[in-house]
C-alpha cells in the first residue's frame, strides 16, 4: 500500500484524555492507494503541547474516520474538495473525543503533499 499526505497543519487545541489535558491537535489527510483503489483518510490527534517545543504526538487521544474510498487514483480536484469540508469533519472528530480546535490559533503553517 502507498501511502502519500496530502495536508498536515497542528492547532492549539482543547482536550481532557486519559487524564491527560492536551493542549495542541494535529489535523491530517492522508491518501492511500493500492491495486486501483484510493482511499482519502481523516487524523484528528489532541496531544500534550507543554510548551512551544513540544510536539510529541501520543496516539492515544486520535480519531480517524475514511473520507473516501473507490477504484480510481489520487485527483488534485477531489483533494480540494475534500479539503473544503475537512474543519466540519475534523470537528465532529474531536468532539468525539470532547476536544475542541481553535482553527484561529496554527501551531505552524500547512504542509501539503
Amino acid at each position: 500500500m502507498r501511502s502519500a499526505d496530502v495536508y498536515e497543519q497542528y492547532f492549539a487545541g482543547e482536550c481532557v484524555y486519559a487524564d491527560v489535558p492536551r493542549r495542541g491537535v494535529k489535523i491530517a489527510l492522508t491518501a492511500e492507494s493500492d491495486a486501483g483503489e484510493i482511499r482519502y483518510l481523516l487524523t484528528v490527534s489532541f496531544f500534550p503541547h507543554r510548551d512551544a517545543e513540544d510536539f510529541g504526538i501520543s496516539y492515544d487521544a486520535c480519531r480517524t474516520e475514511t473520507l473516501y474510498a473507490a477504484q480510481g487514483r489520487r485527483s488534485r480536484k477531489r483533494e480540494a474538495k475534500l479539503m473544503e469540508s475537512l474543519r466540519v469533519r475534523a470537528d465532529a472528530l474531536a468532539a468525539e473525543l470532547s476536544g475542541t480546535i481553535d482553527w484561529e490559533s496554527p501551531l505552524i503553517g500547512a504542509r501539503h503533499g
